[in-house]
């Protein structure tokens, strides 16, 4: 044993030195621990996976190198299944084993599972005496209900046996399973569906019988194959469900993984329906051999039981997006599947349309339903016939006795109870074959309990053949158990057309930061560039900048959120996350201009992430001459690459700040000359894009507004406060509660006491008491301070001096400073 244990050791060495078996090895530790927090019923985050982590279990910020993020980690965990032998059990009866054709495609051709020797690599399959299945437990759903006379039997091709000539089958298994076939002048090629959807859509239809297949499209969103994969392009779905005909481009599913810096894998983890995944291999590495693809230095197939991986290793500072796209030109990571939806239909082919191909399946489902409640009535009528005459009997069994004694014979006896008794031959029959022990008065209840029950159920099934509604109902009935049973989520994803795709479709989607600097510069880093840090820690360079410029903005969006640049002109423009150049930490960032097609005189007024258009939220957006807008957000939701008008503007007048709102804020504006008027947002009625927008504040004689922020009661329940500062220097701090509301268009109340000595209002923010302010001067000096440091006063005060501000210089701008991010 000692020496097994050395061999053991020895061979665990030598496969250590792999590194692609290290990292599987890894890889599964750490999923293996993430899956059992599942399975404990603990949805697993970052700081539970540190708390809970055993000794040797990798650290998160080690852990998060073997994957693209922690939603990956946790998506691999969830697909994750234990192939191991748990159990073994040794059969005290026989068990039939059933032969199986084997050919090329079986492996996908079923969706109930993949057979022995007979994988997605292509291997050759084993000769017919290795090879066996078993049928799968939905198979049920095809089987049941065949022995009630549901459906019809014909001589087999010898006559030596009868088989059926369509199966009853619950499943609707042309559109589940998909069919593929040739004949004569006419081939079929259905592919696959998702149950759940088709159920969803059949239930629509018998309740809708008009909707269309257009309609019948919001419940089966297109082919779902086993082996996952992306269809790009709805078209030639809609072709296929509205015309029976169809061309769907299936790709595979490929993500990018940073290894190190400027070097890139590509990983595949699914390829499109019936593509041979060695062949595919091959064809890339034939394709770097004959350098058509420049740029992978190493293929390797790293799949395994948890699932396909094949790892292409690029070289340093190869573009991976462009590699992929030349993989998917020329290569099956990339095919088409064309759908002629052909059946026979009574007999004759039809090319059929989604919504004849449900009414083929409804019609067949009426029709099973409909003979198996006639055989089962039947049935329930020959017992009640029967029990008819075992109560006469029971009545007078006397007489009944006497009769049979008297007779020679069984059909004399028969004969003669038919005579007597007004008995037909079945149930002369029964009385005949009838035991003792029914004569007791236990067995006589128990005949008059079935006869009763029998009778409603007759008169159950009599309901069922004169309703069609109530046939319906059943059809609906069983398939809500079916997919209750066996429905799963989809595999297949949909996007958009391939000629439309963009460089988004093929983005992985991660959390970035983004930081906007006070002049105007930008950039976006990965969440993993900042390590964690403990309270009290000295930080890290988020950003370089001039000596005159600082960090204004910065928050978290994702790789496919938007960013909607607001410009003094009234303009808005878009630009997505991954859009913006992705730098180190040390990088001061691209200036936004260069990013933008802005005006010659344009310049960014508010930058707002959106993550999706909704309708419950609004931009409020007001210029210096006090005007205000409010626009729900999705008026901005189709981007242009030369931007939009977001909104109308009068001569001479410029739009100052933009904000996102749920509805149900306060609106809060600053003037120059120290006034300031809050009001309640719905004061201020939806509009369009064009549309100017209604007087927020009335101003006076040269006063313009400053500042605006919106604010609700429950931002003072934080510790906020409002901040202004004034062009001389001065600064102070008022609680919100002391800006009453009032109502939109007033002329507002005292902000702050503008004199010579503290200056004009220069700017208005909310602040919390750990945040921090950065003033900058017309001259270029520039200061940094605690908010704590300024002291809270009443709205009709001065302030305190924030900074000592030279003859001829002013405060020309003030902001909030961004929080650090600290890992």
């Amino acid at each position: 044993m000692q020496a097994l244990a050395q061999k053991a050791k020895v061979s665990l060495r030598e496969k250590w030195q792999d590194p692609s078996y290290r990292k599987r090895a890894v890889q599964s530790r750490i999923l293996g621990f993430v899956k059992g927090l599942m399975e404990a019923g603990q949805a697993p985050t970052p700081q539970l996976y540190e708390k809970l982590r055993r000794d040797g279990q990798p650290a998160l910020e080690t852990a998060l190198r073997y994957f693209s993020g922690f939603d990956d980690m946790i998506r691999q965990a969830q697909e994750r299944r234990n192939h191991k032998v748990k159990e073994v059990v040794f059969l005290d009866r026989k068990e039939d084993v059933y032969d199986l054709t084997i050919e090329r495609w079986h492996n996908f051709s079923l969706s109930a599972g993949i057979f022995v020797h007979n994988s997605v690599d292509g291997d050759a399959p084993a000769a017919m005496r290795y090879t066996e299945a078993r049928l799968a437990a939905i198979a049920d759903a095809m089987l049941g209900d065949i022995e009630k006379k549901t459906v019809d039997f014909v001589p087999n091709f010898d006559a030596s046996l009868e088989e059926p000539v369509l199966l009853p089958s619950t499943l609707p298994n042309m559109l589940v399973n998909g069919s593929s076939g040739i004949a004569v002048g006419m081939a079929t090629n259905i592919p696959p569906h998702n149950l759940t959807e088709v159920i969803d859509g059949i239930v629509h239809l018998i309740d809708n019988p008009d909707a269309e297949s257009k309609e019948l499209m919001k419940f089966v969103k297109g082919p779902d194959f086993p082996t996952g994969g992306i269809i790009c392009g709805r078209e030639g779905i809609k072709a296929a469900y509205t015309t029976g005909k169809g061309k769907l481009t299936v790709r595979a599913r490929a993500s990018i993984e940073r290894v190190k810096a400027a070097k890139d894998n590509i990983v595949i983890t699914e390829i499109p329906y019936q593509v041979n995944k060695a062949s595919l291999i091959e064809a890339i590495a034939g394709l770097v051999q004959d350098k058509k693809v420049e740029g992978i230095s190493d293929i390797r197939d790293e799949s395994d039981k948890d699932g396909m991986r094949i790892l292409i290793e690029l070289k340093r500072d190869a573009e991976p997006q462009i590699i992929l796209n030349h993989l998917y030109k020329h290569t099956q990571m990339e095919t088409t599947f064309g759908v002629i939806s052909l059946a026979l239909v009574d007999g004759r082919p039809r090319v059929l349309d989604l919504k004849q191909m449900m009414l083929c399946y409804v019609g067949h489902r009426k029709t099973i339903i409909k003979r198996r409640t006639q055989f089962e009535l039947d049935r329930a009528l020959n017992r009640a016939h029967i029990l008819e005459g075992l109560k006469i009997a029971l009545k007078a069994i006397e007489r009944i006795i006497r009769t049979i004694r008297a007779s020679k014979s069984a059909p004399e006896a028969k004969k003669a109870l038919m005579k007597n008794f007004g008995l037909s031959d079945v149930q002369a029959q029964a009385i005949l074959e009838m035991q003792l022990q029914r004569l007791t008065a236990l067995e006589r209840d128990k005949i008059e309990k079935e006869y009763l029950e029998l009778l409603k159920q007759i008169e159950r099934l009599r309901a069922i053949l004169a309703s069609e509604k109530l046939v319906e109902e059943l059809i609906k009935e069983e398939m809500a158990a079916l997919k209750k049973k066996y429905g799963d989520a989809r595999r297949t994803e949909i996007i958009g057309e391939v000629e439309d795709i963009e460089l988004e479709d093929l983005i992985a989607e991660e959390d970035m930061v983004i930081m906007i600097s006070h002049a105007g510069y930008i950039k976006r880093l990965a969440i993993s560039a900042y390590r964690k840090q403990k309270r009290g820690g000295k930080g890290i360079t988020a950003m370089e900048t001039r000596e005159e410029d600082f960090v204004e903005y910065l928050f978290i969006a994702s790789t496919k959120d938007y960013l909607l640049v607001f410009t003094d002109q009234g303009r808005v423009y878009w630009i997505k996350v991954y859009e913006i150049p992705q730098a180190s930490r040390q990088s001061k960032g691209k200036a936004i201009v260069n990013l933008l097609q802005l005006g010659a005189k344009e310049k960014a007024a508010a930058v707002l992430p959106v993550k999706e258009f909704s309708d419950d939220k609004s931009i409020i957006m007001c210029t210096r001459a006090g005007i205000v807008k409010k626009t729900l957000l999705p008026a901005f939701a189709n981007p242009r690459k030369g931007g939009i008008v977001a909104m109308g503007l009068e001569e001479d007048d410029v739009l100052m700040s933009a904000k996102i709102s749920d509805g149900n804020q306060d609106v809060l504006l600053a003037m120059r000359q120290g006034k300031a008027i809050r009001f309640p947002e719905k004061l201020i009625r939806e509009m369009g894009r064009q549309a100017k927008g209604v007087r927020g504040v009335s101003l006076a004689k040269k006063d313009e507004v400053v500042g605006m922020e919106i604010v609700s009661a429950d931002l003072a329940k934080t510790g906020a406060t409002i901040l202004t500062v004034t062009s001389q220097g001065f600064a102070k701090r008022t609680d919100l509660g002391a800006y009453r509301v009032q109502s939109r268009g007033g002329k507002g109340i005292i902000n702050v006491k503008v004199t010579e000595k503290n200056g004009f209002a220069i700017g208005l923010n909310w602040v919390l008491p750990d945040d921090e302010l950065m003033a900058i001067t017309q001259n270029g000096m520039m200061v940094r301070c605690p908010v704590k440091q300024i002291r809270e006063t009443g709205r009709n005060a001065q302030g305190v001096r924030l900074m000592s501000i030279e003859k001829g210089d002013h405060v020309t701008s003030v902001a909030k400073l961004a929080a650090k991010e600290e890992e």
